[in-house]
């Protein structure tokens, strides 16, 4: 790890530095937004929709039948409104007029074709979530698109508003934003509103050109500190630590209430984790206080269950069997876990590889862990493949039990329950709401007590914004409408 006193000089001769870009810096010039990533991720955002920056840059110019608003909730984008019938298995939505990046006119029957494709991308993602229900996508007309369930799935529309579920074609979407023009700086992008999106009775600020721009955090900081930039979005847990280093005013600072998974999955390939004393010992041998304590921030929360709340399980989310237990009783029975199998193996010691992200942030992340396994007997160290434990960081996409499950199944290639998959399978099939809801209910305590997945503590997201910048709000879903900025 970098020692602080040297970030710090890195950090002042970035000051000193040019660098690039392609705005004016004035008020009443176009408001320029950087987001931490690599510039090829918003000049080709299709191609990078795992990276921040790429779905910022997706959802700026190819929205999905319907979005996120600042608050999470769902609203109309490139369907203008729609009806659900069949008793909550089919969704009809009726398309606004609107055209692509060529100037042709959206089609029912264009997108119908991407729906698909995007909705299978998903699946595989989210592979027992409501997406997962979808069993037919049809164009009515060339406005109308009607999409079939199995079952009824209360979280369907949140799920259908992800940044990744945006309509495009090759060359570009439907809007909000389409790119303006070329300009010489590679990590950067002028947007300016499609006119076929445009709302007539919109303030004069949503038709305002943005200037988006993508680059690593240090200089994504230092830009927004020389005011050259209005707002910075991407922060994560691997970045905060630039935040004190940079000395930036903290109520710069904005957090999203977010909620997801935060943790480490334990990989099926490595011969330890097959014994569940083990992967027990491991999630209980972990101080997850002291962990935070690294790092400057308030209110961070710890996690010891996959699930952070009830949702739309029958029952509260399970408590680890060593919840009740002491930090010293924990660590006393992990560390004899591990002494009674490292005795059975020949007394070779322990030693995982962990895959984390770049960052000081997950150094420090590192710091700690290392400390916290060694008290039991097992080392770690930093590896880029092939590693036993891998950190998992996301946020969920909607408030529903099936997508946490998902996230940690065999599907989704972590250490899992065998007999929790099969209830998740069957949760796909159920006739009805309170049917899929007693399958799920039935595989959380499973996953839960099976310990394939660490976890540690809420996920973290966080943005810098200027106090001129009116109407920024935090998200709980880390998405932030670039329409609805003005300075």
């Amino acid at each position: 790890m970098m020692p602080r006193k040297t970030l710090r000089i890195v950090f002042a001769a970035l000051l000193l530095s040019p660098i690039g870009g392609c705005g004016d810096g004035s008020d009443d010039g176009p408001i320029e937004v950087s987001v931490i990533g690599k510039p090829d991720q918003i000049s080709a955002p299709l191609a990078n929709l795992a990276s921040d920056a790429g779905k910022v840059a997706f959802g700026a110019t190819a929205r999905g039948l319907v979005t996120y608003d600042n608050n999470g909730a769902v609203v109309p984008a490139l369907a203008q409104r729609w009806i659900v019938v069949d008793d909550g298995k089919s969704y009809i939505f009726r398309l606004r007029r609107a055209r692509w990046a060529n100037g042709e006119r959206v089609d029912a029957r264009d997108v119908r074709q991407l729906l698909r494709k995007h909705i299978r991308a998903a699946v595989a993602q989210d592979p027992y979530g409501p997406l997962a229900s979808v069993t037919e996508v049809l164009a009515m007309t060339a406005d109308v698109i009607e999409i079939r369930l199995q079952s009824p799935q209360p979280d369907f529309l949140l799920a259908l508003a992800q940044p990744e579920m945006g309509i495009a074609q090759p060359d570009g979407g439907s809007g909000p934003y389409r790119q303006a023009e070329a300009n010489d700086d590679p990590g950067a992008i002028l947007l300016a509103p499609a006119a076929s999106m445009a709302d007539p009775e919109a303030r004069p600020a949503d038709r305002s050109k943005r200037i988006l721009r993508s680059e690593r955090p240090a200089a994504a900081i230092i830009r927004f500190e020389r005011g050259e930039a209005d707002m910075m979005l991407g922060g994560r847990l691997a970045d905060l630590p630039y935040i004190s280093l940079a000395e930036v005013d903290r109520n710069s600072v904005r957090f999203d209430p977010v909620q997801g998974v935060f943790g480490l999955a334990l990989s099926p390939k490595t011969p330890l984790f097959d014994d569940p004393n083990v992967r027990e010992a491991l999630a209980m041998a972990v101080e997850r206080e002291s962990i935070i304590a690294y790092f400057e921030m308030n209110r961070w929360k710890i996690a010891n269950q996959i699930i952070p709340q009830q949702f739309d399980l029958p029952h509260p989310p399970t408590a680890p069997a060593w919840d009740r237990m002491t930090m010293e009783e924990r660590r006393n029975r992990a560390s004899g876990v591990i002494t009674r199998w490292r005795a059975q193996h020949g007394g070779k010691p322990v030693t995982l590889g962990i895959a984390l992200p770049e960052g000081p942030g997950m150094q420090l992340l590192f710091l700690a862990l290392k400390m916290q396994f060694r008290a039991i007997g097992i080392e770690i160290e930093q590896v880029s493949e092939k590693a036993d434990l891998i950190l998992i960081d996301e946020i969920a996409p909607y408030d529903g039990a099936s997508w946490y499950l998902g996230r940690l199944s065999c599907a989704r290639q972590v250490h899992c329950s065998k007999e929790a998959e099969e209830l998740l399978r069957s949760s796909l099939s159920a006739a009805t709401m309170a049917e899929r809801t007693e399958f799920l209910g039935q595989a959380e305590p499973l996953i839960q007590a099976h310990n394939g997945f660490i976890p540690l503590a809420a996920p973290v997201r966080w943005s810098l914004v200027r106090p001129q910048l009116d109407d920024y709000q935090p998200s709980q879903r880390n998405y932030h409408d670039l329409r609805w900025l003005e300075k």
